[in-house]
């Protein structure tokens, strides 16, 4: 599943409430009156269960890293004011959600309150778990309490510090910012359109990244009515592009089955995953159904283009454009020098790259991004693409952080944003010193 902006310290006195919204529940939950024995489930109910947990990654944030108990919890969750360590969701009795009733686990699922009326921080989506359909939350609670195995893990306790550890304030964040009344389609007549928003807007919780924050640490919209819904956020020093029609930073170049192989095995037309991208892949949408990832491409596919940033002009005479604040000749640019030492052999000398191998440079939406979070991080420490089912091999991208400045750095990122037809905006040294401080890298 993979922050919000410094604010000032009147800002987090008046708004202490809402702020306090960031981390993920990894404190362990009271133990509630043992409920009723769960009624046995047909085997049906269990598949539809399992598909409904891989399609939230419920795995993918409570495993631990390195050979973790599947959802036992332990995955480390940073986040401004702390370190949260998310919590053991198996159906252990202790420790776990063994003792939870079908109307415990729904409300703590759908409106983010455990057992013991303890509020939940909703780094856990469940503003996007509070469109989720009656049918798949008694199918994924059948699939908890029946297939997964029991694991006597006690929680580890959160690393926050004071006020933000005081979960009764979440309540007022709940009151202020949690979408109500389940999902809603705006396109009944469109089955296709219908599936691909609830599975974008609910279980995908695809805006718990790809939509910015407000001044609470709130998501700017849950649906395609709101103007910011989707157009790109900052998570975890990540910024997940814009997955609206803008056709720069945006999906506009790709089609509907660019986007469903994408989300299947993280490559399409030259683009490939990067970041927590990677394992929402490996862990998620590699196991969408066909249907259902052409159900969410076409539902992206509709929304109209918004925050526009960048431009893909092809015809442009490369590396020339004004946006690259000079217009010296290739071999007189220290961007072009350090590109073709130390880049040109994977992605190409026409920035084209290899494709199902190394991404493409030239039109890549993320090179066009206003944000350079991502940029500037992959080009510092490196990456690598998703390995799937499906898809080609993985591949990774070493790091460069230790091997080049950082006015090295920004002049070959300048160099590619402004070459091949791409306008972006150049970088500067302080902007890759800023972020490696950040990362301490």
């Amino acid at each position: 599943m993979k922050k919000p902006p410094r604010m000032a310290t009147d800002l987090f006195v008046l708004t202490l409430p809402a702020i306090l919204a960031i981390a993920m529940s990894g404190s362990k939950h009271g133990a509630p009156p043992a409920p009723e024995a769960p009624v046995a489930a047909d085997a049906a109910l269990l598949a539809h269960g399992e598909y409904v947990a891989k399609a939230a990654d419920c795995a993918g944030c409570h495993t631990a890293p390195d050979g973790g108990a599947p959802f036992a919890g332990g995955l480390g969750m940073a986040s401004p004011f702390g370190t949260i360590k998310t919590s053991n969701i198996t159906p252990d009795r202790q420790y776990g959600i063994g003792r939870y009733s079908y109307q415990e686990f729904d409300r703590a699922v759908r409106h983010g309150v455990a057992p013991g009326g303890k509020a939940l921080y909703p780094a856990m989506p469940y503003p996007e778990f509070s469109k989720m359909s009656d049918e798949d939350l008694r199918a994924l609670y059948a699939f908890l309490m029946q297939r997964v195995a029991p694991v006597a893990k006690p929680n580890e306790p959160a690393d926050v510090a004071f006020p933000f550890n005081q979960r009764w304030t979440l309540y007022g964040w709940q009151f202020v910012f949690m979408p109500h009344g389940g999902f809603k389609s705006h396109a009944p007549s469109d089955p296709q359109w219908t599936r691909g928003a609830y599975l974008v807007q609910s279980l995908g919780h695809c805006g718990a990244c790809h939509t910015p924050r407000g001044w609470g640490y709130n998501e700017r919209g849950y649906d395609e009515s709101a103007s910011r819904f989707l157009t790109g956020g900052i998570n975890d020093h990540w910024f997940a592009p814009n997955l609206t029609g803008d056709a720069g930073s945006g999906l506009g170049r790709m089609s509907e089955a660019d986007i469903a192989r994408f989300l299947k095995t993280g490559h399409a037309r030259g683009n490939v995953a990067y970041g927590s991208m990677v394992e929402q892949i490996e862990d998620s949408m590699q196991y969408y159904s066909d249907a259902d990832l052409l159900a969410i491409a076409h539902y992206l596919k509709s929304l109209p283009p918004r925050q526009p940033s960048g431009t893909y002009a092809p015809a442009m005479q490369p590396a020339r454009a004004s946006t690259n604040g000079n217009r010296v000749a290739d071999s007189q640019s220290l961007g072009y020098v350090v590109y073709q030492s130390f880049c040109a052999k994977c992605h190409g000398d026409d920035g084209k790259g290899v494709p199902e191998v190394f991404p493409a440079l030239a039109g890549n939406p993320s090179v066009l991004a206003k944000d350079t979070t991502s940029l500037i991080r992959l080009i510092v420490e490196g990456g690598n693409s998703p390995e799937t089912l499906g898809g080609p091999p993985r591949q990774r991208m070493p790091a460069f952080g230790g091997t080049l400045s950082n006015a090295q750095l920004a002049d070959a990122l300048t160099y590619v944003r402004s070459a091949w037809g791409n306008v972006a905006q150049p970088i500067s040294g302080n902007d890759v010193a800023s972020l490696r401080q950040t990362l301490h890298k």
